[in-house]
């Protein structure tokens, strides 16, 4: 069966297009189309779309508002289309933060090098995000309940566990007690943080949980374009207790604040273990990623060796796979998100098949197990 797409935009010209693009591909199908947000909040209700694509600017309703709603009546997944703006910037993390899954530039030269390849990776997108609607439409239990870990060693494997259950009835036996993390005993001096689609909500979720007193510094890589990293190391900042900001050249590393790699370009650790800066580099005519995760964590691995705790978060693709491979050989930590809480696992997938990850965690526990292996909790 084709994915139901619901496509939402004031543009008829934009409604058109993209439904063209969409209808090209077999996999997918767009059902209707909606002109503002309350019709797509009505029509999202009675049609039951697998996927929404939503404008943010409209008229009656915004995207944004449209989202809340949407997320309240009937969670749906949701691909916004943003302009590469600060403004846009902004309102794009308001409709992640609202519940969105992803987001692309509303100008398809802004997506990728060519027209096919932009077709492409929009298509791609709709597909993966789709896998997301019956997540979505479960109660997801608190962390408190049935958050449990998984831990690999390189004969076994255990079985993942559930961050989503039925409504619990009276008669039910009682959940789990979540898994007490237990720290490994290795002393670190850098966290490092890779993630792509889906990874604005993630960063937020776990930095939000970080205290002030943090021991070491945090770099951070989000697959995002150049004008949106500085609105949302701002937007981090200002919500975090720890200090978090848009990496620039030269910056000196220092303990309990984050350094976000800028888009468009490359962010590489230099120097030595306690005396180690930033180095901010072209991002490369060849380079898939601007920022890249396997050159940050590369580098990272170079001049930290072991002393690096490191994680893989959502995210499409594999980028961040042979950076890791770089840390898992000096002796570094590398753990990734569990499937069940990514938007898109294929990164997280990428480290886990490799055999690279220890552990693989859900979200709403990352923050807790970081803050057990530093020693703070």
């Amino acid at each position: 069966m084709a994915i139901k797409v619901l496509v939402v935009d004031d543009s008829s010209f934009f409604r058109r297009r993209v439904s063209e693009i969409i209808n090209s591909d077999p996999r997918l199908e767009v059902i209707d189309v909606a002109v503002n947000g309350k019709e797509a909040v009505e029509k999202a209700k009675s049609l039951k779309p697998d996927v929404i694509t939503m404008d943010i600017e409209m008229p009656v309703m915004d995207g944004i508002s449209a989202v809340r709603e949407i997320m309240k009546a009937c969670p749906t997944p949701t691909l916004m289309f943003s302009s590469l703006t600060h403004d846009g910037a902004k309102a794009t993390l308001d409709a992640l933060d609202a519940g969105a899954l992803d987001f692309l530039p509303k100008k398809f030269e802004d997506i990728a090098r060519n027209r096919d390849e932009a077709v492409s990776l929009l298509q791609k997108r709709i597909a993966e995000i789709a896998r997301k609607k019956s997540f979505m439409r479960r109660p997801v239990l608190s962390s408190q309940s049935t958050s449990t870990v998984e831990s690999r060693t390189a004969t076994t494997r255990t079985a993942t566990s559930a961050l989503t259950a039925s409504p619990v009835k009276a008669a039910a036996p009682a959940a789990p007690i979540a898994q007490r993390f237990k720290a490994t005993g290795k002393k670190y001096q850098l966290t490092a943080i890779g993630t792509s689609t889906g990874g604005p909500v993630a960063l937020q979720k776990i930095l939000t949980a970080i205290p002030a007193n943090y021991p070491h510094p945090i770099i951070l890589v989000q697959h995002m374009p150049a004008t949106f990293t500085a609105a949302f190391a701002a937007r981090l900042n200002n919500l975090c207790k720890i200090q978090v900001k848009e990496a620039e050249d030269g910056d000196v590393l220092k303990p309990g604040c984050a350094y976000l790699a800028p888009g468009g370009l490359q962010m590489m650790v230099d120097g030595r273990p306690g005396a180690s800066r930033l180095k901010i580099l072209d991002g490369g005519e060849r380079m898939n990623y601007k920022p890249c995760v396997d050159v940050t964590f590369g580098s990272a691995a170079k001049v930290y060796g072991d002393k690096v705790l490191s994680m893989i978060l959502t995210g499409m693709g594999a980028d961040g796979r042979e950076g890791c491979r770089m840390l898992k050989a000096g002796g570094a930590t590398i753990w990734s998100q569990d499937e069940q809480s990514c938007v898109v696992y294929g990164m997280p997938q990428a480290v886990d098949k490799a055999g690279l990850s220890s552990e693989s965690l859900p979200l709403d526990r990352i923050a807790e197990r970081m803050l057990v292996e530093v020693g703070l909790k």
